[in-house]
């Protein structure tokens, strides 16, 4: 366990690569940090707003997370947690919540996420038992760039139809949604990076000319920012085990699984190194750190590939810049300005946000399907797919009892039920049918 703490460092030009176990100087690596907390940073703040959760927690939960998800891999696999969008809409159907302020049935959504990670961990341990050549075969790329598209397309609805109440908000997601593609099309460098941060800024900017300035529609309120202490114990909330709430929010552990199985190949792939012996630890690094999360009022939690887009741009895979990473997010959650700024976001432009972040998800998992060489001329991958997406995007929901799947849930086990019944056929192939 000393080879934790113990990474070597090297001088690398601008074409060379920095493996897991290396590090830059240390003002390199605090920099690098501060990059990865940016990366991380639009999501992992978006997606408890949606929820009704309490940033400043998720934030700090992201970090604590991140750190417990590295010890349990050994420092081995490069990875940050941050919060996953997968909880949204089984979070929403399970508290009804509206979508603005506080959620008054958080409560219940922790319990369904505390199950949630005793799931994940569960199968992260029968994983590290029997080697992971079992969930690959179960998920395979098909499955995974189906599952991760539904999210996005699941959630769709939730900016358009409940975070536009007005016209004039209609009219700010748009022009929130410009302002992102603008900086991820035209900006350079840096920037171009940070498309959702200043896509966001941007939008505010504007927002805040058109209604402090001319009046035309619910001005900024920027008092509880200017009230807030700068630092301060965040807004911890202990679960409540309700069956119902836990039985619809606990199968997100499969998506969960889909998305760091993906996740982990990825940076294997990048790193020219086999992480599938971690995949096990992955799992239960992900599934511990979501029981936390949960018992403390914090959202769900998954590998982030904003910040694997990050080591993909820079080739710095030191797992030392995400130790830094978490330790600033801490930091962060510790400070209820902090907070109280997140919370100022006018809701249009959240909702703006939104509708990229989404879209952006939805197209991974296309992308997973490109990078893997998905044949769709195979009647197979091509059922699988279509009919997944369909019902996913449709919410199409079935109800046992008291028990209810909704679209993502049945989505995610209708993929895997399909794929498995499917793969016993071996026919001929005719792609007359599919053109």
């Amino acid at each position: 366990m000393a080879w934790l703490m113990r990474w070597r460092p090297v001088t690398v030009g601008p074409e060379t690569a920095v493996a897991p176990d290396e590090r830059l100087s240390w003002p390199q690596t605090a920099a690098l940090g501060v990059q990865h907390v940016i990366a991380m940073f639009g999501a992992t703040v978006l997606a408890p707003l949606l929820m009704g959760f309490d940033p400043n927690v998720a934030v700090l939960m992201s970090g604590v997370g991140t750190l417990l998800f590295f010890f349990l891999v050994g420092g081995r696999v490069p990875s940050y947690l941050g919060s996953s969008f997968a909880f949204i809409g089984v979070v929403i159907a399970a508290t009804g919540y509206g979508g603005s302020g506080p959620n008054p049935h958080l409560a219940v959504a922790l319990g369904g996420i505390v199950a949630c990670g005793v799931l994940y961990t569960l199968i992260g341990l029968v994983v590290s038992a029997s080697g992971s050549g079992w969930v690959e075969k179960l998920m395979p790329p098909v499955v995974t760039g189906a599952v991760v598209a539904v999210i996005g397309l699941n959630l769709a609805a939730v900016p358009i139809k409940n975070m536009a109440p007005t016209p004039f908000d209609a009219w700010m997601q748009g022009a929130t949604f410009v302002s992102v593609a603008l900086v991820a099309v035209f900006a350079r460098g840096m920037l171009q990076r940070l498309l959702i941060l200043a896509g966001l800024i941007q939008a505010s900017l504007i927002y805040a000319l058109l209604t402090n300035g001319f009046g035309l529609g619910k001005p900024i309120d920027l008092s509880g920012v200017t009230a807030a202490p700068w630092f301060g114990l965040p807004h911890f909330q202990a679960p409540v085990f309700e069956g119902q709430a836990m039985l619809m929010i606990a199968p997100v552990a499969l998506i969960l699984v889909a998305e760091n199985l993906g996740h982990l190949k990825a940076v294997g792939a990048m790193t020219g190194r086999d992480l599938s012996p971690w995949l096990g630890r992955a799992f239960i690094g992900d599934g511990l750190a979501t029981i936390v999360s949960g018992a403390s009022g914090g959202t769900g939690v998954t590998t982030y590939a904003e910040n694997i887009g990050v080591m993909a741009a820079t080739r710095i895979y030191s797992t030392a810049v995400f130790v830094v990473a978490a330790l600033m997010a801490l930091v962060l959650g510790f400070s209820p300005k902090f907070g109280a700024l997140i919370q100022a976001i006018p809701l249009a432009v959240m909702g703006g946000v939104s509708i990229v972040v989404f879209g952006l998800i939805a197209v991974a998992g296309a992308r997973i399907w490109v990078d893997n060489r998905v044949d769709f001329r195979d009647p197979r991958n091509l059922m699988v797919a279509a009919i997944t997406l369909v019902i996913g995007t449709g919410d199409y929901t079935l109800k046992l009892g008291a028990f209810t799947l909704g679209g993502i849930g049945t989505a995610t086990f209708g993929a895997i039920l399909l794929q498995a019944l499917l793969a016993r056929a071996r026919p001929e192939r005719d792609t007359s049918a599919v053109k």
